[in-house]
């Protein structure tokens, strides 16, 4: 096993590492730096951040944001509510009631009237994706698609910080009946059985990695000793490298994390190490660079994704120093996302068209060792489609489209074209080519949903086991 001793980083000694603090709507006023913002732009972290998650922490704030550039600096914006992030209804909604000093209850009552106009969780993920095991609905399961499941372990729901665009912002507000956690790995193992097609577990939340090590071991171990001849990858999905690196280089317990990794590698397994950096600023950082050093060093590998986000990254520059600098850095650079339809995407959505048209200028300018991610690519409903391009027929333009994975295996990497429209931003606001009143897809998807919805209604979900009350 590991016995590489921690390093020393600038300004810190082994005696003293960097120290892990959280930063909320309770005490973000305490943050120093605050004191740059106008009464305007704190007060709208309050009003957004009644509505939406808001978490940061004492890395982001003193080692990626430049105060200096602040509020056009992308990991302030990428961390820190920003008026814009609500409807202007919404928005003076919510201020209003705060300006008159309402009690809590009825702050939590507008709130959550508001959410649940945000489409809080697309992509079917309550109603198709949550799998049924003997009669029993495992809510801390997803399944969409057929050798991939994700797990949502109970420990894990939350994260170092909160991205202001995250899709999952119901698990981080309270909203309960929506959170997927799970308290036992034995109903995993037990569901990977069952369904020998499976070959990858994605960890996901939250973020798996704010586990404490002995945690985090022990749903590994319970994978690895169920000795399943059909798992062959586990993924670990995490923003921690960007918003807490330390993790893996001078926190306590940092050498046991890396233990659990080389112990997956060791048992024949690979370890997909599935890293969210959204701007190259989160790449730059001597922790950073040395905690991707040591993950790397126990075998496994370092993939990287991000959604496409106005007002953080949508420019090709920044996507093509970004691929570079992980690919120097030994990652492997894997997706680029359209944000979701849920939330604040009315204020980071880029147009599918402009997505493609960045995606190519960055694509273009990199080596063919950085040509290994794909995008633009929708998280929907049908599964991951792929903006392949605009292409023009007779005279006329298309989009070209495609899906990397899907609900139905035999839908992926066919072919099939929409109108062209500049001004689509999500796979509902295209409409199909050549005068077709559908997808190709549509009906079948239909057919699956209903019997979908009828096998979960019958189904039966013991709250004591699956729901993290």
């Amino acid at each position: 096993m590991r016995t590489t001793p921690h390093s020393v980083h600038p300004g810190t000694d082994n005696n003293h590492p960097p120290s892990y603090k959280a930063y909320s709507l309770h005490n973000f006023k305490q943050i120093p730096q605050i004191q740059k913002l106008t009464r305007e732009e704190i007060f709208a972290i309050e009003v957004v951040g009644h509505v939406l998650p808001f978490k940061t922490n004492s890395y982001v704030i003193n080692e990626l944001i430049h105060w200096d550039e602040v509020p056009d600096d992308p990991i302030y914006r990428l961390t820190f509510p920003q008026k814009e992030m609500l409807q202007p209804e919404h928005f003076n909604k919510m201020a209003d009631a705060l300006r008159r000093g309402v009690p809590r209850k009825e702050l939590e009552k507008i709130a959550h009237e508001i959410r649940l106009q945000l489409n809080p969780h697309p992509a079917g993920q309550m109603e198709l994706n949550v799998p049924v095991l003997n009669g029993m609905k495992l809510t801390g399961i997803q399944h969409k698609y057929r050798e991939t499941v994700l797990f949502f372990p109970r420990q894990g729901q939350t994260c170092h910080a909160y991205c202001t665009f995250c899709f999952r912002w119901p698990q981080f507000v309270g909203m309960n009946e929506w959170k997927f956690a799970m308290k036992e790995s034995e109903y995993l193992v037990e569901y990977l059985k069952a369904n020998p097609t499976i070959t990858d577990v994605l960890f996901t939340g939250g973020d798996p990695m704010v586990m404490k090590p002995e945690l985090f071991a022990t749903y590994i171990n319970a994978l690895l000793d169920a000795n399943l001849p059909n798992l062959k990858t586990i993924r670990i999905g995490t923003k921690s490298l960007s918003y807490w690196p330390y993790k893996f280089t001078t926190d306590k317990g940092s050498e046991e994390i890396l233990n659990v990794f080389q112990k997956v590698k060791e048992a024949g397994k690979h370890l997909a190490f599935m890293a969210h950096f959204s701007h190259p600023n989160e790449l730059k950082t001597p922790a950073v660079q040395e905690a991707i050093e040591r993950i790397r060093s126990t075998g496994a590998q370092i993939r990287t994704q991000s959604p496409i986000l106005k007002h953080i990254n949508d420019h090709p520059k920044i996507w093509a120093e970004m691929w570079r600098e992980q690919v120097r850095l030994g990652c492997i650079p894997y997706y680029m996302f359209v944000v979701r339809d849920t939330g604040a995407q009315h204020y980071f959505g880029v147009p599918l068209v402009r997505a493609w048209k960045i995606f190519s200028k960055a694509y273009n300018q990199v080596s063919g060792v950085a040509r290994t991610v794909r995008g633009p690519s929708m998280s929907c409903t049908p599964g991951k489609v792929l903006i392949n391009g605009v292409c023009e027929i007779y005279g006329e333009r298309y989009l070209s489209l495609s899906m990397i994975q899907a609900r139905n295996p035999e839908w992926v990497n066919r072919p099939f074209f929409a109108e062209y429209d500049e001004s689509a931003v999500w796979l509902d606001d295209l409409t199909p080519a050549f005068g077709e009143n559908q997808f190709f897809f549509e009906d079948e998807l239909k057919r699956m949903n209903h019997r979908r919805r009828r096998l979960v209604s019958k189904a039966t979900s013991d709250a004591s086991f699956f729901i993290e009350n």
